[in-house]
């Protein structure tokens, strides 16, 4: 899982590499907040990766086929649903959200640009959500990854063609990463005929019986669209935030950013492992094999987030200007570096309790957590530290992550005894 998971920001990296090569820092500035658009309408409804990988490890554990051929097939259905009102109305949410970052002319222009190629990945994006929560949560994690990987490789091969080759700019990224997403719903569907999909199992999710028993995971679904949809708008608010400072900063902060997204999808790797062995164990009734389960991923991710740090302070400098080639963009990304470099410590718990979350399927307090730290402690801090500039909003990302961490922690008594048998 790691491995298929830093494959995403590194494509994230290469998307950031071909345009921060290019003549004006707009091109990367508007990659930037064209991403940070679909990161927040396609991962809005990460809820859809996140709840079918608890529901389905649940099921897993229990040994129960039928049940998690029905997680799988309600969670297609339902980001088929979401994909067609996307599609529908795809042009208030492109007005609306570039009326919102307030950039300059040319980052708007070539923003939306992007958008109006990039909406067309919507049904494979979210099917393919479903798909890979459904192999995490049965643990057929080198499916998964195999499932990533031609998404990434895909990506990447035609970002180089696009935009080296053909001389395209932030519209080469975007049809790269169309084309990618397809060519993974492609390998999702023959993925899921390999683990025994069958027509079966369709009829089995769309009978009466089961609809009827799936107010539970509707339950989960929305508690974690709402936790999720929270997440991106804080750093949705970053991002704009930071554009509204000009587009050296707008870019500085976007290549950054790539430093919290390449830790946080490694981290993530350790969270998907605890979401798999806590809903199994949970299935199964069996504290051992949940408090082992915890004990490691927490060992290893602390100490992944300590090499990161590491990582971060002796070559940060280095890796900015891998990923960029103008000099006021380098200037500016790295008198901000600190913040980088701090981060993982402070953000590796709420990856970890993430996981834990997920696999218990306790929606409810993962959307409690979050309110807290979104309302309770980022808006605060943002607002307070308005002065300090951007260190300011740094600043106040940071302590939103620990609030997160810390909130996270004192549920977790109450999710290890979801395990006991009595």
């Amino acid at each position: 899982m790691i491995i298929a998971n830093i494959s995403t920001p590194l494509l994230g990296m290469v998307d950031t590499a071909m345009v921060g090569h290019l003549s004006a820092a707009h091109y990367l500035g508007a990659v930037a907040i064209g991403s940070m658009i679909f990161t927040f309408v396609f991962w809005g409804f990460g809820f859809l990766r996140m709840a079918t990988t608890g529901l389905t490890s649940q099921a897993y554990g229990e040994n129960s086929t039928a049940k998690m051929q029905a997680v799988l097939m309600q969670s297609i259905w339902l980001a088929l649903i979401i994909a067609v009102l996307l599609l529908l109305i795809q042009l208030p949410i492109r007005n609306l959200a570039l009326h919102l970052v307030s950039s300059s002319q040319d980052v708007e222009y070539f923003a939306a640009v992007y958008f109006d190629i990039r909406i067309w990945s919507a049904p494979a994006t979210l099917i393919n959500y479903a798909i890979l929560g459904w192999l995490i949560g049965r643990e057929a994690s080198k499916a998964a990854l195999l499932m990533v990987l031609v998404i990434n490789i895909t990506n990447i091969l035609l970002d180089a063609l696009f935009v080296m080759g053909l001389g395209m700019d932030v519209d080469g990224v975007a049809l790269a990463s169309v084309i990618a997403e397809y060519s993974g719903l492609l390998m999702g569907l023959f993925l899921l005929k390999h683990y025994g999909l069958n027509k079966a199992g369709i009829c089995l999710s769309l009978s009466k019986k089961v609809l009827q028993q799936s107010r539970h995971g509707l339950h989960v679904h929305g508690n974690v669209m709402i936790r999720t949809f929270l997440l991106i708008s804080c750093f949705a608010l970053f991002t704009t935030q930071g554009a509204r400072q000009g587009d050296t900063v707008l870019a500085a902060n976007s290549v950054l950013l790539n430093f919290i997204t390449f830790m946080a999808f490694v981290l993530d790797g350790f969270a998907n492992a605890t979401e798999a062995l806590t809903g199994k164990a949970i299935g199964r009734k069996s504290p051992t094999m949940l408090k082992r389960a915890l004990s490691l991923t927490a060992f290893w991710s602390i100490l992944m987030a300590m090499l990161f740090s590491l990582i971060y302070l002796l070559f940060g400098s280095s890796i900015i200007r891998l990923l960029t080639g103008i000099d006021a963009v380098i200037e500016f990304a790295g008198m901000y570096l600190i913040w980088v470099i701090i981060a993982p410590m402070i953000a590796v718990w709420s990856y970890l309790l993430d996981g834990l979350f997920v696999g218990a399927t306790r929606s409810r307090e993962m959307r409690n957590t979050m309110l807290f730290a979104a309302f309770g402690c980022y808006l605060p801090a943002f607002y307070l530290l308005q002065p300090y500039g951007n260190h300011g909003l740094w600043a106040a990302l940071i302590i939103f992550l620990a609030a997160r961490g810390i909130s996270q922690s004192f549920y977790i008594g109450k999710i290890m005894r979801l395990a006991d048998p009595n």
